[in-house]
Formats: C-alpha cells, structure tokens, sequence
C-alpha cells in the first residue's frame, strides 16, 4: 500500500513549558498532563511575548490576470497566511526560522533596490523646492536664514547640471531682492563684545548671517569662472555662462554692496580673452551699463583700474572692444551743468497752480520760543545739506579725474605701441575726451598724431607698391586711410574742446600739417569703393565663421560706426567753418572748394550730396573770397592752375574756374542737380 498521507506536528505546549513537556512526554500520563495544563496561564505568556509585527503590504505594481477563480494578481499567497500564524506561539521551529530567513531577504532588497527618479521629476521637485525656499526667505529672511545655506547645498549635491544651474540662479534672484541698500562693515572684536539692545544685537546676528552666505556664493561664482587648468577637473560650460550671468545681474543690481571687486574681477577676466561669444558680449555691455548708471564714479573708478590693470598684464593683446567701453564713462563734463565747485544747482522747487493763489494752510499755533527754535532747526537742516551735496560732488570730481588719468594712460600707451587693431577705439576715444585733456599735454599728443599719419602714410604706399608687382599683401588689418581721418579728427577736437577765447589768444598750435594732409587725401577718398561704409559694414562679405559676423554678438555703436564720408565731412567742417581755429585764409578756402567740386563727380550720390551740401554753407559764409572761381572776370591773380600740387600755396587756385559745375547740372540725379543750383545761386546773392 502506498504510504498515508503525514500531517504536519505542532506545538502545544506553551514555549516557557519545553523542558518541562520534554520531560513528562517520557513517562507521564495523560490525566497528569491536564493536571498541569490547568496551571497555566496561557493569556498572560502570550501578553509578555515580544510581537513579530507583519509585513507591510506592497504596493501592487502588476496587473491583475484571469484565472479559474477569477482575477488575482501575481504575488506569493503561501507567505500571508504564515504571517498571521507567526504571532501565535503554536507555530513550530522550522517556520519561525523561515520568517526570519524571509524577512532579512526582503530587507536586503528594499536596501539595494532603489527607486530611479527621471530628470524630468527631478527637475520639477528642484524647481518646487527652490520656489519654496525663495518665498520663506523672502516673507522673513532673518527668521529663515538657514535656508540660505539649503540652497547652497542643492548647487554642491546636485546631481545633475540643470538642478545646479537652477539653484545658482535661484539664489541670485534670492540675494537681489534681501540685499539692503547699504554696505554692510563686518564687525570687529570690540564690536562684538559691545553691550547694545536687543534690537540692535538681532539686526547685526543678521547682518552678518548674510554677508557670510553671500561671501560663499560669491566665492562659488568665482570658482566656476575661473579659467580651466589641464589637472583641474572641467567645469561645464553651461554651468558657467549661468554663472556668469548671475554675477552680471548681481553687478548691476546691487553694485554698492560687499565683495564688489570679486564680482567685477570675474567680468574682467572674462574680457581678458580675445575669443567672442555669447559670454564675452554678456560681459562687455555689463559694464557699459555699469558705467553708464554710476552716478558717483566709485565703481567706475574700480572698474577702470581693473581693466587697465589687465590690458598691461596682457600687453594689449585684447579684443577691441574692450577699448569701447571707455567712451560710455560719465565723466567731468556731464555733470558741469548739475553743479560746480562754487556753488550747487536748487532743488526743483514745487509747482504752483497757474492761476490763482496757494490754498490757504491750517496754521499750527507755536510760541515764540517754539518759532525761534524752528528755524535755527530748519538753518541747520539747509546747512548740512549743503555741506552734504558739496562732499559728494568733490568726492565726484576726484572719482572721475582718477578715472580719466586712468583713461589717457592706457590711450597714450597704445599709441607708443601702435597696435593696429587698438588704433581706431583709442583715436575716437581721444577725440571725444580731447576737451578733457591738460593743455600741456597738447604738443606731445599733436606730435604723436603726426607720427601716425606719417606712418599710416607709409604703409599706403607700401599696399600701392604690393599690389603694382603683384606681391602677396601684407597680413595687415591697419585701414590706413581711416587711421589718418581720426588722426585729423582728433587734432581739431583739441582746440575745440577749449574755450575760444583761449584757443584763439593763448594756444599757439600749429595745426596746417593737418590741413595739407587732408587736402592731399581728398582724391583718394573720392575714389575709394568703401567710403559710404563704416569697418563693421562693407560692400565685401564677411566671413560667416568668424565671431564678428554675428549682428547679435555687435556692441552697441559707440566707435567705427562712422563712415570714411562722414569723418571727412567733420575735418572739412572744422578747417573751413571753424572759429576756433580762426577765419580760413581765401587761398584754403579757394583750394578745398575746387577739389571737393572735383571730388563730387566721382562720389557715391548720397555722398556728392553732402560735399555740396557742405559747399553750400561754405558759399554762404564766404562767398565774396570764392566768387572769382566761378566768376573769371573777378579773378585777381595770373598763371595757371595746378590741380596736383601737394600744397594748397602752390596750386594757384584762382588762375582756374570751377567748370564742375556744369556736369554736375547735368547730373543723373535730381536732387544733385537741384544741390548744385543751390551752390551757384548762394554765390550769386552773397559775392
């Protein structure tokens, strides 16, 4: 026969009882057995044993299949039913001991299965999180003020970049809004140690709470910036343009606060590189607004030591729009119309209705004693105002005379060197500034200006030699042409920044190598394809791989935005209508009038308009002294006329006559034509 079926054996006895029931199993009776059954106290053993809590029930992540029963799901259904018998002290040895295998397996899988979140999630709960910090921070930031350093720990122990870059410019944004409107000094030991009030002692703990966080934000911005050695792990580059961009946003924001001069060494750095992207141009018109916005020069003044500072250390060899940033300063003569070093411009007084008298004002009754009191009060009140207001505008001046020491010294250097990419940002920045400059630097700088004529003169001639033999040109980016014009340019912006009065009787500046110089260019300026365009614009196309090709990544026009026409069009209009060099001679005037009649047949339209526009004003002034070149019989002198003379004596400009002028009558365009009528018809009314 097949053998029967055995049944599982269990436990009776109570588990305090083994001994005792492996002792009677051996000779016992049954009726002792229930004897000492009787004796115990089943309820109480059970009570005073330790609970075996069951396993918590899994969540149920498969669907549900069909079965002969019905829809169940996939799990293990022998372990529940265990888990219930497991609290009970009938259950034998073999399935505790199971239990236990059990339940250290499933300990071991929940600590080494660990949920992956996505990127996705991962984000949205940083962006929640940060979120939140921000609005407790800014709802009270001197009960919150450990969160600061939560949102600092997001940016170490962020796993991925984008939660880094989230949490830079979160804190950012964070500081812009908490950072007050003053400087806040770090306290000393004797300070600290001081007995003040517990107001007091509660906004420093806050102060000071904040400016440590900040200091490590600050240092962590520099951290990412800084320029990436070989053995130095790599920075993402996304990571630091956010970087970047928040120490730019931070800089304009809040520019009178701590660590200024961190904030700005990473701008500078940045500018340091001659390689432009989206960063470098963040960088460069960041501190054109900086400059623009600065009302007392102290950041200014910082910022311009930087920058110079790191032009010597380079040698110059930085992009040239660096340079350009210089033209967007608010120097000395901005704020001449706002005050002066006697007296303060008056405060706007209140407007008063237009008809009628003030509304009448409830008087306040005050004793005599009382009136006195009050405008002894309201004299001192206009006294410190006034001593305020004078404080800051000579504290003012000193900024911004330091700033454009600064200024001269780096211009003056590039011009000892002659840099050729450096040339045109540090002419126009000198024409501008020139009304700023000591008179007793005039002769030095004049000089330096002749020289790069000459020498720009020269290298002319040497691209004309190059290109008749047919050599290969020279690797030179120097627009020679261009260099002369601002030259020319700059040298009359000196006397006409001066008072004419002085520029007239006390400056003795010999400026006629100019003169000759530009009446010598005007042929080839004529005839130059480029005139109407200025270096950022040409008629040949750029190269589409190089940075400068980018409209967006383009300063905003502060220096080559004017064309060659129009710098020739300021240096005519300076030799020939200018006071402050004097009244032209009939010889000059003669000389540049024919050519520039000469000049307007070959020039573009738009440009043969404004040389006769020019002509027209010329006329118009004096046109008794160049009537003869368009009237012969008025002519007063005898031989004949040398149109290639390289001096303006030498040509013998009236033994000629202007004949231009009957093509230009004849021009295909309208309002030339019509320009052309014009001139002649001044010269008719005024001779």
């Amino acid at each position: 026969m097949a053998p029967g079926r055995t049944t599982k054996r269990r436990r009776v006895s109570p588990p305090g009882d083994e001994e005792r029931g492996s002792k009677s199993s051996g000779g016992a009776s049954a009726s002792d057995f229930y004897n000492n059954a009787a004796e115990w106290d089943l309820e109480q053993d059970y009570e005073r044993r330790p609970r075996k809590l069951g396993k918590k029930d899994k969540e149920q992540t498969r669907l549900p299949i069909k079965t002969a029963e019905g829809f169940q799901t996939m799990e293990e259904p022998e372990h529940e039913p265990e888990a219930e018998d497991s609290d009970s002290f009938l259950g034998t040895d073999d399935d505790e001991d199971m239990e236990d295998a059990d339940s250290d397996e499933d300990e071991e899988e929940v600590e080494e299965v660990k949920p992956k979140i996505p990127l996705k999630l991962q984000i949205i709960q940083t962006k929640e999180e940060l979120a939140r910090l921000a609005t407790l921070i800014n709802e009270d930031p001197e009960e919150n003020m450990p969160l600061f350093k939560t949102m600092a720990e997001i940016v170490e122990r962020g796993e991925h970049v984008a939660i880094q870059k989230l949490a830079l410019a979160a804190q950012a944004a964070v500081y812009k809004d908490v950072i007050p409107g003053y400087r806040i000094r770090p306290l000393s030991d004797e300070d600290m140690s001081a007995k003040v009030s517990k107001e007091v002692r509660k906004l420093r703990t806050f102060e000071q709470s904040l400016l440590s966080n900040y200091k490590h934000y600050v240092q962590k911005l520099v951290e990412l910036t800084k320029p990436v050695k070989k053995d130095s792990p790599q920075v993402d580059s996304g990571l630091k343009s956010i970087a970047i961009n928040c120490a730019c946003n931070l800089l304009l924001s809040v520019p009178h606060f701590n660590f200024r001069s961190e904030i700005l060494k990473i701008l500078v750095n940045r500018l340091a590189r001659r390689q432009v992207d989206a960063d470098f141009v963040k960088c460069r018109e960041t501190m054109e607004e900086v400059f623009i916005r600065d009302d007392d020069g102290v950041v200014s003044l910082e910022a311009v030591r930087l920058l110079s500072k790191m032009m010597k250390a380079k040698e110059f060899r930085i992009h040239e729009t660096v340079l350009d940033t210089f033209l967007h300063l608010r120097l000395l003569s901005e704020f001449s119309r706002k005050a002066s070093r006697d007296r303060i411009d008056r405060e706007e007084e209140e407007e008063t209705p237009a008809f009628g008298k003030k509304p009448k004002q409830k008087r306040e009754f005050r004793t005599k004693r009382e009136r006195k009191v009050q405008k002894e009060r309201k004299a001192v009140e206009k006294d410190m105002k006034e001593a305020d207001a004078l404080v800051s505008h000579e504290e003012r001046d000193k900024n911004q005379a330091e700033t454009l020491k600064l200024v001269f010294g780096v211009y003056f250097r590039i011009l000892k060197l002659r840099i050729p990419k450096l040339m045109g940002p540090v002419l126009e920045g000198l024409a501008k500034y020139a009304h700023l400059i000591n008179q007793d630097f005039f002769g030095d700088l004049l000089e330096a200006l002749k020289d790069l004529i000459g020498h720009a003169d020269r290298a002319e001639e040497e691209e004309d030699e190059t290109d008749e033999t047919g050599d290969a040109e020279p690797a030179t980016t120097r627009d020679s042409q261009r260099e002369a014009l601002l030259c020319t340019v700059t040298a009359f912006a000196l006397l006409e920044g001066q008072d004419a009065s002085k520029a007239a009787s006390t400056l003795h500046l010999d400026l006629s190598f100019f003169v000759k110089h530009l009446y010598r260019s005007l042929y080839n300026h004529s005839i130059n394809p480029d005139v109407e365009y200025n270096p950022d614009k040409s008629l040949r196309l750029p190269d589409p791989n190089s940075p400068e090709a980018n409209p967006a990544w383009r300063s905003r026009k502060k220096v080559n935005f004017q064309t060659p026409m129009v710098l020739l069009l300021r240096c005519l209009q300076s030799t020939l209508l200018s006071r402050a060099h004097g009244v032209a001679p009939p010889v000059r005037l003669g000389s540049f009038s024919k050519r520039l009649m000469t000049s307007s047949l070959q020039l573009p339209e738009k440009s043969a308009l404004a040389t006769l526009s020019l002509m027209n004003q010329v006329a118009k002034h004096h046109a008794r002294r160049i009537s003869p070149l368009w009237h012969s019989e008025e002519r007063k002198g005898d031989g004949v006329f040398n149109a290639y003379a390289t001096d303006i004596e030498a040509t013998n400009v009236f033994a000629g006559t202007i004949w231009e002028g009957e093509l230009l009558r004849q021009h295909y365009c309208p309002q030339i034509r019509d320009a052309a009528l014009d001139v002649e018809k001044m010269i008719a009314t005024r001779k």
